[in-house]
């Protein structure tokens, strides 16, 4: 037999009656603290993500962020650093092992500065939007 899924219009909300607001959990994400509560730790370490929140419980292993951080990562240092090294390069003459230093450095620092706020993103919108398993109670099969 198989399930079908319906979009219902309206705010989407918790098992218990709450709402689960989109903005607020990409902010609590992007902070990267639990998107429930907004107190508790998302990573244990630079990646890797609690099993549940350590603060209110809620499970945070339904996520499946897979490699979309890192896209999003390089897609925004991307962005940023080529501009910037065309625009130092014609308007300060400098050496080309020293631009290309100067910009090694800095690409590889925004990189890692933004890698854990774009996955921290990542798993709160799939939080407010119930995806992957997000909307299902704890204990239960559906």
């Amino acid at each position: 037999m198989t399930e079908v899924m319906t979009m219902t219009p309206g705010p989407v909300t918790h098992d218990d009656g709450q709402e689960r607001e989109l903005k607020p959990a990409i902010k609590k994400g992007w902070r990267k603290r639990c998107p429930n509560c907004g107190t508790g730790k998302m990573f244990q370490g630079y990646l890797k993500v609690h099993d549940s929140c350590t603060v209110c419980g809620e499970e945070l292993y339904h996520h499946r962020a897979d490699d979309g951080p890192a896209y999003l990562t390089i897609l925004v240092v991307g962005h940023l650093m080529a501009p910037l090294l065309h625009i130092t390069y014609v308007n300060f003459v400098q050496e080309p092992m020293v631009l290309a230093s100067i910009f090694t450095v800095g690409t590889v620092a925004a990189s890692l500065y933004l890698l854990p706020r774009f996955k921290g993103f990542m798993v709160g919108f799939q939080w407010a939007k119930r995806m992957h398993g997000f909307a299902i109670k704890a204990g239960t099969d559906k």
